[in-house]
């Protein structure tokens, strides 16, 4: 299940692999596009991902009210598709400088193609692997044409059900994909953390045989660090250079500190996961010393019964173990002990 995206290493063995999601948090200028990406890199992440298309490759320009977003919770309510598209579209020009700037800068930069013209696009850049959004989960035909690039597959699962999965996993292996990532996503901008539903990831790493990871919505930070636990191999979250200048995707995007300690915390996190080990790890040796052991606690002379009045189970632990107190009790000194002597069998 291991492979790379770039030369960037995919899997447990690895620390996971932070996107970051540049969306349409660009407010349509190039100069704050790159900025973003160095922000990127400055703050720890593996990859700088964007999307492409173009509002007439993601809907009609059509005011009726199926292609107005009316949900009262969303922080987009009232604007048509056409024109939220339109905003928040990456111009396709700018890919290839954004790509330039992404590597020069260390990091893997690929993106999220919404049609066919744009997996065309993007192989014509020749990306290191695509991402499907959850809304295109179910888009078999733009699946099988990823993966006919036999790119890594990076596929949010937001809204899907087990049958949809398996039918696109399916199409995705039969037209070619060799890696595959389900990242597991809530589809709500922002997600309640109550929403996200972690223990899937598990349940979908031994269901579909591959990677698992998280696409993540929620506010703040706590969710990606937990998703890590539960064996997330890679971790998308949107950055933005500033929530109080707007944009988009802005109001559930993390800051560049914000994504600095993220990626920090992840890496803790995914050190903290370690093998299973039981005893003690070479930083615990010396610990070892501070146990309790069975001491003598009152000067005893050769031959004296040694009693709970003169023996006790104290630190450090150079002494007999507290196991043998039963034992020991009622047995005669061999010598003179001071107070203070750790018990060992040649005491008795």
């Amino acid at each position: 299940m291991e492979f790379k995206i770039g030369n960037k290493g995919i899997g447990k063995k690895n620390k996971p692999f932070l996107i970051a999601e540049m969306s349409g948090n660009h407010n349509q200028s190039l100069d704050r596009a790159l900025e973003l990406v160095k922000a990127a890199a400055d703050s720890g992440a593996d990859a700088l991902k964007m999307q492409t298309y173009t509002p007439d490759t993601m809907t009609l320009n059509i005011n009726t009210d199926e292609f107005i977003i009316d949900n009262p919770k969303s922080i987009w309510k009232g604007k048509s598709l056409y024109e939220l598209y339109g905003e928040a579209y990456t111009p396709w020009e700018w890919h290839e400088e954004i790509i330039r700037k992404s590597e020069e800068l260390g990091m893997v930069a690929f993106s999220t193609p919404f049609d066919e013209s744009a997996v065309d696009f993007l192989e014509s850049l020749n990306v290191p692997a695509y991402k499907i959004s959850s809304f295109e989960n179910t888009d078999i035909q733009l699946i099988r044409r990823v993966a006919a690039t036999r790119k890594p597959l990076i596929i949010s699962t937001g809204m899907a059900s087990i049958a949809e999965l398996d039918e696109s996993v399916r199409a995705a292996y039969d037209a070619g994909a060799k890696d595959i990532v389900l990242l597991k996503c809530t589809s709500t901008y922002p997600a309640s953390p109550s929403d996200s539903n972690l223990a899937t990831m598990s349940h979908m790493e031994a269901l579909f045989g591959c990677q698992v990871g998280l696409s993540d919505h929620t506010l703040g930070i706590g969710t990606a660090i937990a998703s890590v636990a539960l064996g997330a191999t890679v971790i998308e979250k949107h950055l933005t250079l500033s929530r109080s200048e707007g944009g988009v995707d802005a109001a559930f995007s993390l800051e560049p500190q914000e994504f600095k300690l993220l990626s920090e915390e992840i890496e803790h996190a995914w050190q903290s996961v370690g093998t299973i080990r039981y005893g003690a790890t070479e930083a615990e040796l010396n610990g070892r010393r501070r146990r309790r052991s069975l001491y003598v606690s009152k000067d005893i002379s050769e031959g004296e019964i040694f009693t709970k009045d003169n023996i006790k189970a104290i630190r450090p632990g150079l002494g007999l173990p507290t196991k043998y107190l039963e034992h020991i009790l009622g047995k005669r000194a061999k010598a003179n002990l001071s107070k203070g002597t750790p018990l060992t069998w040649d005491c008795l």
